[in-house]
């Protein structure tokens, strides 16, 4: 599996964890819903400053979210 795929697995799972949708996960960090899907789906590349967002919103360390073991 791709490290872009289990990214988006990751966040996915914190996301959902924390009960959050996409489009709340979007609204906290500046970005479509659309763009949130398509990083959950492995189908986007995302900058490290947009990754650190997502961390913080979901409250969960950066190397959770890069956690591809």
């Amino acid at each position: 599996m791709s490290r872009l795929k289990i990214l988006g697995e990751n966040i996915a799972k914190y996301r959902q964890q924390k009960k959050l949708s996409q489009e709340k996960l979007a609204e906290l960090v500046d970005l479509s819903r659309e763009y949130i899907t398509r990083v959950e789906r492995g189908q986007k590349n995302i900058s490290l400053k947009k990754l650190f967002a997502i961390a913080d919103a979901l409250e969960v360390d950066f190397c959770m979210l890069t956690n591809f073991k």
